[in-house]
């Protein structure tokens, strides 16, 4: 039986990187963080991922990393996503890394796990699963492209890794500013990491187990949506009384309360089947994708509607919770991608 219950030792890490990002990352400050410096934090990615060991979760002991699994990478995802934190961790050190183990390539799997090197697939982030990557000369909408030391290039023949600064790397301006976009040029040149069946199936493999830790990202942003707007209707008064006591607000958010919960369940057991190489992950990571993507953006929006006027200004980390819920909801494939997906793997009709 799946267990969805969360351990001992997963408890201690979501404590670890909560307090890290308490101190280092608050939300209150992070629309000044993305007017000033584009909100990339080099060192607290160093902190995050070479000295909490964040980024090797996933990559066994023997390589350097922690020898963890999905479900440990799955807390560190809803912590970042409580925060809307602008690492790259969903695309260097789950997407790149699964793609690099999936190839079998270790020296640059451990070398992401060390932090000393960050890497992105060079696909669109709107890549689902089912993508088959065809080669062009340029690739647009590569998240984290621009933080990236290595680009994981599918070519005619096979998988490359291609040095940034050997690549063209152009900024596109991006919904969610703290998941930066570019259109990458990388037509020549790199290290050959594996032949084209093989790159095939490892792409497809990183952008998997992507799609279902993603949830995971999804599952914080509606949680902190949630008691943010719990604790700002608890504080907000009218006629004496905090506006979270009208029955019209409070029914709206014991159904947004359900609807988390319910996620929480998606998102668990889409990261216990990465964790335990279940047959069944394509089939929980598509229902996660589906029900997940959706309660973020509803979570995120009733966060600024709920808000009132505070809630519509730049000052308030709330829109940036909406773009990153919005994002993310097209992100590693929309709704509809995984619901035709879904819809194949249980030999139903496809949704019109």
């Amino acid at each position: 039986m799946t267990d969805l219950l969360y351990s001992e030792a997963e408890g201690d890490l979501r404590a670890a990187v909560r307090s890290l990002l308490a101190d280092r990352a608050a939300p209150a400050g992070l629309t000044g963080r993305v007017e000033d410096t584009g909100a990339h934090d080099a060192a607290l990615w160093q902190a995050l991922a070479a000295d909490m060991g964040a980024a090797g979760l996933l990559v066994p002991e023997k390589l350097g990393g922690q020898g963890a699994s999905h479900r440990e990478a799955a807390v560190v995802l809803e912590e970042l996503g409580r925060a809307v934190t602008p690492v790259p961790y969903l695309t260097s050190s789950v997407v790149a890394t699964e793609t690099l183990l999936a190839a079998g390539v270790g020296e640059l799997a451990g070398e992401l796990a060390g932090g000393r090197k960050v890497a992105v697939l060079a696909v669109p982030l709107s890549a689902g699963p089912g993508h088959d990557p065809t080669a062009t000369a340029t690739v647009t909408g590569v998240a984290d492209a621009a933080r990236a030391d290595v680009l994981l290039v599918v070519r005619p023949d096979g998988l490359y890794a291609v040095d940034a600064a050997d690549a063209t790397i152009v900024p596109q301006t991006p919904l969610d500013l703290t998941r930066p976009l570019a259109a990458v040029t990388a037509d020549g040149g790199g290290t050959r990491l594996a032949d084209a069946g093989t790159a095939r199936a490892a792409v497809r493999r990183g952008l998997l187990a992507g799609a279902g830790l993603l949830a995971s990202e999804q599952l914080g942003v509606a949680e902190w949506c949630l008691e943010e707007t719990v604790r700002h209707t608890r504080e907000r008064h009218q006629f004496n009384r905090p506006v979270g006591s009208f029955q019209s607000l409070k029914h709206r958010m014991a159904q947004l309360w359900l609807e988390v919960v319910n996620a929480r369940a998606a998102a668990r057991n889409a990261a216990d089947a990465l964790a335990t190489g279940s047959p069944e992950a394509p089939l929980a990571v598509a229902v996660a994708q589906v029900y997940c993507s959706r309660v973020a953006v509803h979570a995120a929006e009733e966060c600024v509607q709920l808000h009132g006027g505070i809630g519509m200004t730049w000052e308030h980390p709330a829109h940036l919770y909406l773009k990153r819920a919005k994002s993310d909801q097209i992100a590693l494939g929309s709704a509809g991608q995984h619901k035709r997906a879904l819809a194949d793997l249980v030999d139903l009709p496809a949704p019109a």
